[in-house]
């Protein structure tokens, strides 16, 4: 069966800004979701400004893999979504978490720390490294890959620390990020991918795309059994005297 992905984003900036609607004339959540389409996913996007802000339980019940991207308006966010998401992520959904994503309030909630990093917005040269050449979100990259311009990201990032690592970014400035991150929190798998600030063409990248859906397709396979609460029978019988 193809694997359901829903691409979520604000869709502020890319309306009201003119230097990023240049780059993203339509849309950065097009540009995401035209790069998983090329691999074969069904995509569908969201937004804040459609009911119930674009995930519903219609919505997140259809959905195998959420990508989310926010920058601007990650207060506008509703309690009521970001406990829709994360009893689905609980449950087995996959959770794709991209660049600025970090101060998201169901990413926090779900880390369960504050997301804060270092930033610089100088466009420069980031360079990508393959670090678990064994995990799924590996496969099709080489060695290395670069971004010539990008806004930088820098340690500490409070995060807990990744059940696996699989990619570290390094920027001219001489920061090092950890910049490819996985968790699981029940039965759901989440990745954070650091690039993608939106006055650059990041998400037309190959690479990128590759990344984002060769992460799709690890986080579209829950983690386990479902579990069941219930009052359990003693699987022994009583002692006696």
């Amino acid at each position: 069966m193809t694997t359901r992905v829903t691409v979520w984003t604000e869709r502020r900036q890319d309306q009201t800004d003119a230097a990023v609607r240049a780059v993203y004339p339509e849309g950065i959540d097009s540009a995401i979701a035209d790069g998983l389409r090329e691999a074969g996913l069904e995509v569908r996007t969201a937004n804040l400004d459609e009911p119930e802000q674009g995930l519903g339980d219609e919505v997140l019940a259809a959905t195998d893999v959420l990508t989310w991207w926010g920058h601007v308006a990650h207060a506008d966010v509703d309690d009521a979504v970001v406990d829709r998401v994360q009893k689905r992520v609980l449950d087995g959904m996959g959770l794709i978490v991209l660049h600025s994503g970090h101060h998201s309030k169901i990413f926090r909630r779900l880390m369960g720390t504050s997301g804060d990093l270092k930033w610089r917005e100088a466009g420069e040269r980031e360079r990508i490294w393959v670090i678990d050449r064994a995990h799924r979100i590996s496969a099709g990259l080489g060695d290395s890959f670069v971004l010539e311009h990008e806004e930088m990201y820098g340690e500490p990032f409070d995060v807990p620390a990744p059940d696996r690592l699989v990619l570290v970014s390094w920027f001219t400035g001489g920061e090092v990020f950890r910049s490819g991150c996985c968790y699981l929190r029940g039965r759901g798998r989440i990745f954070y991918f650091r690039p993608g600030h939106e006055t650059h063409p990041t998400y037309f990248d190959a690479n990128v795309r590759r990344v984002i859906a060769n992460a799709v397709h690890w986080a579209a396979e829950p983690a386990g059994a479902p579990i069941f609460v219930a009052n359990q029978p003693a699987l022994e019988p009583p002692a006696r005297d």
